[in-house]
């Protein structure tokens, strides 16, 4: 989750932590966002900042040169390059009243304790302010619970972020969840490339625009089937559904190519109509179908691969 506003990004992310920590699809909820690390604020009276000659920046600087990484210059040896850093050393650092001893140069030349310009407010605070991209962001990770597929949580994430974050807080998944979102938009495109490939090859093969569409008809009623199968046997839509489901493709249009391949042939040398063409087709074919179906179904199964292999070529000598 991102937003350019820290405040409103820090009192969201908690709500929606709590949010997933409540589901049951959902364990081990954790956060980068760590908000209740103690810190001290620098407040700056500017008007007497003004008052007695010094700048803002002034004060700034000053600061950056006693608590930050200050570069101040480069030692060049003849195997390595060293950088100088200004800071105070560590004992002085650790100590908040060591800000007594930080003076500013005025405009008049006088050195002006900076503790007589700004005061020291505790509060609490980030520890870190974590960015994605340039804009400030909080992670949320979580694992799945056993039996709980990534689709199912990655649902739930959705649902609960439109529900807790407004619309100028983006979120977006990140490691498996995205990868997991990646793959089933190839996947999606994989399978339209497959169909329209398929449709070009035999178009080519058939020198026509009607026989590939004859071909790939067949193609609905089969995903309808593979669609009610896993919902049957309850199973999610995942990523061998997927590759099940263009196994399945090939299928379909191999045993329509059988059946209208040999119609085709009848209707062209036997003078045959096409009902009766197709109808002779569906029965003759029938049986090598059968065969290189169950060979491919059999060919999923390691152990059965050797039975695949020689039923597959029992059914092309019969075809």
């Amino acid at each position: 989750m991102q937003t350019p506003d820290t405040d409103k990004l820090y009192a969201l992310a908690p709500k929606l932590e709590a949010a997933l920590r409540q589901s049951p699809l959902l364990q081990d909820v954790t956060s980068d966002l760590q908000v209740k690390n103690p810190q001290l604020t620098v407040d700056v009276d500017r008007d007497k900042v003004y008052a007695l000659g010094v700048s803002p920046d002034q004060v700034a600087n000053s600061l950056y040169s006693a608590y930050g990484t200050r570069q101040t210059s480069l030692i060049y040896t003849p195997n390595n390059e060293y950088y100088v850093i200004m800071e105070l050393l560590p004992q002085f650092q650790n100590n908040p009243a060591e800000l007594s001893q930080i003076y500013v140069h005025s405009s008049s030349g006088k050195l002006v304790p900076l503790d007589t310009l700004a005061k020291l407010v505790p509060s609490v605070g980030p520890l870190t302010v974590n960015h994605f991209g340039q804009l400030p962001a909080v992670t949320v990770s979580f694992n799945l619970k056993p039996g709980t597929s990534l689709g199912d949580a990655t649902k739930f994430v959705e649902d609960q972020v439109r529900k807790i974050m407004p619309a100028d807080v983006t979120g977006t998944f990140q490691g498996t969840a995205q990868a997991f979102q990646n793959s089933f938009i190839g996947l999606g495109l994989l399978m339209v490339a497959a169909i329209l490939v398929i449709y070009i090859i035999l178009g080519i093969l058939y020198e026509s625009f009607v026989h590939p569409i004859t071909i790939l008809s067949g193609l609905p009623s089969a995903g309808v089937g593979a669609l009610l199968t896993l919902m049957i046997f309850h199973q999610e839509l995942n990523l061998y559904s997927f590759v099940g489901i263009i196994m399945l493709i090939g299928i379909v249009k191999k045993n329509a190519i059988m059946m209208i391949d040999f119609a085709l042939e009848s209707e062209r040398n036997e003078g045959k109509s096409p009902e009766e063409s197709i109808y002779q087709g569906a029965l003759v074919r029938f049986r090598p179908i059968m065969m290189t179906t169950a060979a491919a179904l059999m060919g999923t199964l390691p152990r059965l691969q050797w039975a695949s292999a020689l039923a597959l070529n029992r059914g092309a000598a019969s075809a």
